[in-house]
Order: C-alpha cells, then sequence, then structure tokens
C-alpha cells in the first residue's frame, strides 16, 4: 500500500528551523521531492532527489538554506529548513516516483503524493 506521511510543520519565527520528515511505504522509489503551495498560487518544487544518488536539486529560493535528504534505514524523506522566511509559508508536500522523473522539480512527474504539513513563518 502506497502511503506518504508528512510530519513537522509548524509556525516558527522568521530566522528560525524546522524538519519536515515524509514517511514512505508501498515502493522503491526512483525519485522524492518536496513541494509547497498556497491556496491560489502554482504548485513549486523546492527539494528533490535521484534516491540512488547523485546531487539533490534544489529551487533557487532555498538553496543555502534548505536540505534534502533520506534515510533508507526509516524509509523517511526529510527537509531540514533553515533560516525561515514569511515568504516560506506554504502547504509543503512530500512527492514520490518509482519510475523517471525528466525534470524533478515538476510535480507532473511524480505519481504519489503525501496529505501536506502547514508551515507558517511570522515576521
Amino acid at each position: 500500500q502506497v502511503q506518504l506521511v508528512e510530519s513537522g510543520g509548524g509556525s516558527v519565527q522568521a530566522g528560525g528551523s524546522l524538519r519536515l520528515s515524509c514517511a514512505v511505504s508501498g515502493y522503491t522509489y526512483n525519485y522524492m521531492g518536496w513541494f509547497r503551495q498556497a491556496p491560489g498560487k502554482e504548485r513549486e518544487g523546492v527539494a528533490a532527489i535521484w534516491t540512488r544518488g547523485g546531487e539533490p536539486y534544489y529551487t533557487d529560493s532555498v538553496k543555502g538554506r534548505f536540505t534534502i535528504s533520506q534515510d533508507n534505514t526509516k524509509n523517511t524523506l526529510y527537509l531540514q529548513m533553515n533560516s525561515l522566511k514569511p515568504e516560506d509559508t506554504d502547504m509543503y508536500y512530500c512527492a514520490a516516483e518509482p519510475g523517471w522523473v525528466q525534470l524533478p522539480l515538476q510535480g507532473r512527474g511524480y505519481h504519489y503524493w503525501g496529505q501536506g504539513t502547514q508551515v507558517t513563518v511570522s515576521s
């Protein structure tokens, strides 16, 4: 059974940190990523990885502040978010794909999604 369950969201002040977790099950996934979306806005790819190795992918606005990682022993994907800004406020979603993804920061390449976890950053 495919399940992606996010946790770790919350409310922080600007400059603070949060770590999001995504517990995954169901398949061996080749690509996993974090996306964010606010009501009325387009979904944005934040960070993604090819689970077999290589450099991760980041959108420009989070480079140097966010780090994506995986723990294969726990079947968990993480997003460490530091130096948070109010513009990082969004619902964050975990996504996973067992196949090949041409553009890992574009959500249309992923079949499986979590339910989302809210991140709110106050100024």
